[in-house]
């Protein structure tokens, strides 16, 4: 559609003096003026018509909202496009997340390897593995002397602090931290044995 016969008759600056004085047809006049050409424009840019949709109203929105800072001198046209270029800028800027589908090979070539994703839940190989440690863990504690296990399931296991600990046995904390390093360093010895 030409610019002449959009027009019809219709002044942009005056259509936007009326829209400041709160004259909403002259704004509805506007968006049917160029909602085509808008949407023709958007849809070539986003390729998908109910984006393009969005977009568009989205765009008149902020026209509308930015009225008071167009400057009659230059060209509604120009000013409106330059609107919904920003915002579409702005949205795909936004919207910039790398996309790659699961079942194309990683590399340009075609021959690479193929891109998996991990499973959430524990795998049957890590789920046996963490079985045989935490047994192993079991059995090294029950060989530990009681006052040094006790106090090693206490920090390691239940969290407390030393100070904690040494309230709870009536002892300075220097030697329940001592006894937590004893109980470690024999845990380890244990865990090396069994291995």
């Amino acid at each position: 559609m030409t610019e002449d016969k959009r027009s019809s008759g219709f002044d942009d600056p005056k259509l936007v003096r009326r829209c400041l004085r709160g004259d909403r047809k002259a704004f509805e006049t506007i968006v049917r003026k160029y909602q085509q050409s808008m949407l023709n424009y958007v849809s070539r840019m986003v390729r998908e018509r109910e984006m393009a949709l969005d977009v568009s109203q989205e765009v008149f929105l902020r026209a509308y909202a930015s009225l008071p800072s167009y400057r009659p001198e230059y060209k509604f046209s120009t000013w409106l496009f330059r609107i919904a270029s920003n915002y579409l800028i702005d949205y795909w800027r936004k919207k910039k997340i790398a996309v790659i589908s699961l079942d194309q090979p990683v590399d340009e070539d075609g021959d690479g390897c193929y891109l998996q994703v991990a499973d959430e839940t524990a795998s049957v190989v890590l789920d046996l593995e963490r079985k045989e440690l935490r047994a192993k863990l079991e059995k090294a504690m029950d060989r530990l002397p009681i006052h040094l296990k006790e106090l090693f399931v206490w920090r390691h296991v239940n969290g407390m602090s030393y100070e904690e600990m040494a309230d709870i046995k009536k002892l300075p904390v220097g030697t329940v931290k001592n006894r937590v390093f004893q109980a470690k360093e024999m845990m380890r010895e244990l865990l090396e044995e069994s291995s």
